[in-house]
């Protein structure tokens, strides 16, 4: 009886949250992926926390314009050398729910594309959104070990591959696996180390057969030292990241020079400066 009484006693001192900020970075990397290159990302969400903080809930969305976002280079001719001089580093707004229950994360997000792609995308509608749910849990909110674990996967939106020559679509349902561990460090440092691998046949292997011939590879092995700045206003977050994807990687994939369509997600080894600043 105890325990339930002060349990609700925490729900009932719930108050108004937010989180409210922005990043520049000079490469936008997700999921191991190149996304592409020098790159504005706001961030904003509202809801509630409860009077302990350890229960929380935010409805929201996140966005990245990166510098080349504008020029909208589609449909031009591949070179004579066959590279593709495109450009498909459209502005994103992703749509966002989260609720962290004691370390316990349950979320939805979708992915939304401007330049021409429908908010809510088929199957098969090239370039178009996605959404995605998630499911994760962060020892670091009841205990001193920084291990967290997160699993996401895509339940509508295009994401598909096809069976044979002629074959159907069919859903992938891609998922992606992370494990990470954050650490603070003297000075106000902090670092963090994070595996990301898909389980199955998925967007993040280009829908190959991965390692085992199920789909199964580890496709990001990432690092990533912060340092943060309290001030009256505002926190500052200078950071350095860089990552490996080791799935089918070789010297042609490990660094491409060319822009456009030919770099984005095809680019193995990666790394991004940024700063964030958030209120």
């Amino acid at each position: 009886m105890a325990v339930l009484v002060s349990s609700l006693q925490v729900m009932a001192e719930i108050k108004f949250g937010y989180d409210a900020g922005a990043e520049i970075v000079s490469s936008y990397i997700w999921r191991g992926q190149y996304n592409g290159g020098l790159s504005f990302q706001p961030n904003a969400t509202v809801g509630f926390d409860a009077a302990d903080e350890k229960v929380s809930f935010r409805i929201g969305a996140w966005g990245s314009v990166g510098a080349s976002d504008w020029k909208f280079r589609f449909n031009q001719p591949e070179r004579l050398d066959g590279s593709n001089p495109n450009t498909y580093f459209v502005p994103e707004v992703d749509l966002l729910a989260t609720l962290n229950i004691y370390g316990l994360n349950l979320g939805a997000t979708h992915y939304y594309y401007f330049g021409g792609t429908p908010f809510f995308s088929g199957l098969e509608e090239d370039g178009g959104s996605q959404t995605e749910v998630s499911l994760g849990y962060d020892f670091g909110v009841l205990s001193p070990v920084g291990l967290y674990f997160n699993w996401y996967t895509m339940v509508a939106g295009n994401d598909c591959y096809y069976e044979g020559l002629l074959g159907d679509a069919k859903r992938a349902w891609s998922s992606y696996i992370e494990v990470g561990y954050k650490q603070e460090l003297p000075l106000g440092f902090s670092a963090e180390l994070q595996v990301g691998m898909t389980p199955w046949r998925s967007t993040y292997t280009d829908y190959d057969d991965g390692w085992n011939g199920k789909g199964f590879a580890v496709t990001n092995i990432a690092a990533r030292l912060g340092k943060e700045f309290e001030t009256e206003f505002c926190t500052i977050d200078l950071f350095l990241s860089g990552s490996i994807n080791p799935y089918n990687l070789n010297k042609e994939n490990a660094f491409v020079w060319e822009a456009g369509d030919d770099k984005l997600y095809q680019q193995k080894i990666n790394g991004t400066i940024g700063v964030g600043i958030w209120f």
